[in-house]
């Protein structure tokens, strides 16, 4: 069983910068895709940023996109999400997920995860 611990998370003044961890253990790589989520209160769930196996391929959804950078380490056990430019609307609750998927689901947009490993999550404050 893999499990997933989210770190990196805190308050930051906007235009700040916070970078997120996530470590996970050590995966079979094929079809692995690895993923951030947030969800800010009375909100729903939104995906943010995917990676998929080799780290060369990403998604990032529009609303941090040009801001947060998501990477993989060399062996593919811990993935990052480098945050920048952050913004008070980027508050919320941060998770990473990861599983066995697809390419093209992984990195298309609509995959949430469900069928996979999640994190306990870290939280986010930006502050105006």
């Amino acid at each position: 069983q893999v499990h997933l611990a989210e770190s990196g998370g805190g308050s930051v003044q906007a235009g700040g910068s916070l970078r997120l961890s996530c470590i996970g253990g050590v995966w079979p790589y094929n079809r692995k895709c690895m993923g951030w989520f947030r969800q800010a209160p009375g909100k729903e769930r939104e995906g943010i940023a995917a990676i998929y196996t080799g780290g060369v391929n990403t998604y990032y959804a529009d609303s941090v996109k040009g801001r947060f950078t998501i990477s993989l380490d060399n062996a593919e056990t811990t993935v990052y999400l480098q945050m920048n430019s952050l913004k008070p609307e980027d508050s919320g609750m941060y998770y990473c997920a990861a599983a066995l998927v697809p390419g093209p689901f992984c990195l298309g947009g609509s995959w949430d995860a469900s069928d996979g490993v999640w994190g306990r999550g870290t939280q986010v404050t930006v502050s105006s």
